[in-house]
């Protein structure tokens, strides 16, 4: 094909305006972090080398027909790939994965969620496809004959060449980057959407593999580990405080920190939960983290129940369902607890139809259990505040004592509420997200006080403790302009970015009379082993990675799923250590302390992984060793 003269292949053209189509996308559609010049160089030409080994393939087509409906079809797949990614950003600010892809039965319940991330201008990224299809054809038209073998072989040569470049510059300005699965955004930088993929598909191989070769000689080196850095010398003072009494667990969808004693337009966000934290029965733990990854809710769950981390990819209620786990509602069961959760959503979403069960609980209402209907349903499904009023019945019949876990859904993305539940105008920002969050959350908090009350009327209140947790973040860093203004920052840091993971814990104890707000560095790992001494339940044989929350004798940091970490002096995160209390960046000297904790919290996540990619426990009898 001729271009003012100069004649290039049609796999020559596909490879420049698919790359300039997937650059665009790369550098204004998602937001990677661009550091240096030579992080730009990398993105830049990252797509092109992509691209140019996928159409160059052609040349080996023998049939022109055939090549070019190899070119069509490839970059009609192609868009559809960037597209799908693009979505899922737009959503949770990641990519996705394989593992991911097996949750795709959940797609039919998300409905507005997913139509409201597709914007009109999304059509514009099948422009390109258009072109090629309408080129090749044409070209088609012209009878185009084979290429030569010698034109093959430089084709193929010249873009494994590229391949190996770009591999090399991406690897020289980011050191151990194939070694760091759960930073996808590195991956994708540096070696482009297409290429993290292939990546990704060789990592589930090789991690499917892992249970089968898996025979337990893993496990010892764990327990040291554990033994070692996890496991505490001597109870906290409120280890059996609430023994004997009923576990009542509210996971608040979606719900971060910054909105308890927070206000928009004047009005105060979370006036319940604000009262909960002067409550004289309420301890409030103002530095608790979420440490969710993709699996958000169900890795939350997961985290509460087992005290071990979620996978990097993918939920461990889809991918590991079937394993052998030593969770906290089986322990509970085992010490005459009836264990329960109530949710108005499908049994089978998370597959929480088979999870629940592995996981020891011993029912679950699901929304069959409840009346949904157009009125009293918005968005995901049955609203927070006759979700909890029509549970009533149902948690009033319990043998007590009982563990029972609500999850809300009303503060759910795209967070829809109808105009006569608003108590409180949206915000006024760039962001629609943000500015209907507000009041979504305030509704959630007006229900969890309704069901406060009728706790309080059906005289379960007082024999019983409560426990409010925020799931995962409601706000994802796609809407950090939109933030920084409401939160009056010129920008949202790398700082502000891990310190908006906070999400809510209040432990509410009826009569208790010594809550308190805690500063503890905390997070959901911790959930598991907190409840337990609460009961005052002793669990010396588990195997765990969280710690009492309540016990000053506790290991000195938190992590996150992507590596960060946090402790009472600083933040780790994009490479960098941060002044826990001004977010000041360190220098590299004083970093020193900071960064020595780098290897312990990857040995930490990886004994997690290992436990649940080789079923680890399947080799453990906890009952024996109790």
């Amino acid at each position: 094909m001729n271009i003012k003269g100069i004649k290039l292949p049609l796999y020559v053209i596909a490879t420049l305006i698919f790359g300039i189509k997937t650059y665009i996308v790369y550098r204004f559609l998602f937001s990677l972090e661009l550091e240096n010049t030579v992080q730009e160089f990398i993105l830049f030409i990252n797509p092109f080398v992509s691209a140019f080994l996928i159409f160059a393939l052609s040349v080996w087509i023998k049939k022109p027909e055939r090549q070019m409906k190899y070119l069509r079809y490839m970059a009609l797949f192609g868009t559809l790939v960037i597209f799908a990614n693009l979505v899922f950003y737009r959503s949770f600010s990641d990519f996705i994965t394989i593992p991911q892809l097996m949750q795709g039965g959940n797609a039919g319940d998300l409905g507005s969620s997913i139509l409201s991330l597709i914007k009109f201008y999304d059509i514009l990224l099948f422009a390109d496809v258009i072109a090629i299809w309408y080129l090749s054809k044409k070209q088609q038209e012209n009878s185009v004959t084979s290429y030569p073998r010698s034109g093959k072989v430089f084709a193929l040569a010249l873009s494994l060449a590229l391949m190996v470049g770009n591999f090399f510059l991406a690897e020289m300005e980011r050191p151990q980057l194939f070694t760091r699965a759960f930073d996808r955004e590195y991956l994708v930088k540096y070696i482009g959407l297409f290429n993290y993929h292939v990546y990704d598909a060789v990592l589930h191989s090789k991690v499917k593999t892992q249970h089968v070769f898996a025979d337990g000689s893993e496990l010892p080196g764990i327990k040291e580990y554990v033994d070692t850095v996890i496991e505490l010398d001597g109870k906290s003072d409120l280890f059996g405080v609430a023994e004997g009494k009923n576990v009542i667990f509210i996971s608040a969808e979606s719900i971060q920190s910054f909105v308890i004693n927070n206000t928009v337009n004047g009005q105060e966000i979370t006036p319940f939960l604000n009262s909960l934290v002067e409550d004289e029965d309420t301890y409030y733990f103002e530095n608790f983290y979420h440490q969710t990854e993709q699996g958000k809710t169900s890795d939350s769950e997961f985290l509460t129940e087992n005290s071990l981390y979620p996978l990097p990819r993918g939920a461990v209620f889809y991918t590991h369902a079937q394993n052998d786990y030593h969770a906290l509602p089986e322990m509970l069961g085992e010490k005459g607890y009836y264990t329960t959760v109530f949710h108005a959503n499908n049994d089978s979403f998370y597959n929480r139809d088979q999870m629940y069960p592995n996981l020891g609980f011993d029912y679950f209402y699901d929304v069959e259990a409840y009346e949904v209907n157009e009125n009293n349903s918005i968005g995901w499904g049955l609203k927070d505040k006759p979700f909890f009023e029509q549970s009533m019945k149902y948690l009033q019949t319990l043998e007590e004592p009982f563990y029972a876990k609500f999850i809300t859904l009303t503060n759910h993305f795209p967070f829809e509420l109808d105009e006569q539940d608003k108590s409180i105008d949206r915000y006024d920002s760039n962001s629609n997200t943000l500015n209907n969050f507000f009041p979504t959350v305030r509704y959630m908090d007006e229900s969890i006080e309704e069901f406060f009350t009728l706790l309080k009327n059906s005289g379960m209140y007082e024999d019983s403790i409560i426990i409010i947790m925020g799931d995962h973040y409601g706000i994802s860093s796609n809407h950090n302009k939109a933030m920084s203004q409401y939160l009056e920052k010129e920008e949202i840091t790398p700082y502000d970015h891990v310190q908006l993971q906070r999400v809510p814990l209040f432990i509410h104890i009826p009569g208790h009379g010594k809550g308190e707000v805690k500063s503890t560095i905390s997070g959901q790992i911790d959930m598991k082993p907190t409840i337990l001494n609460l009961l005052g339940i002793e669990y010396d044989n588990d195997i765990y990675f969280g710690n009492d929350i309540f016990n000053s004798n506790r290991k000195d940091y938190i992590a996150l799923r992507n590596g960060d970490y946090i402790t009472e002096d600083y933040i780790y995160t994009n490479d960098s250590c941060y002044d826990f209390s001004s977010g000041e960046l360190l220098e590299e000297v004083d970093a020193e302390a900071c960064m020595s904790l780098n290897e312990t919290v990857k040995e930490e996540l990886t004994h997690s992984d290992d436990i649940i990619y080789g079923d680890l426990f399947r080799f453990v009898n906890f009952k024996d060793e109790e």
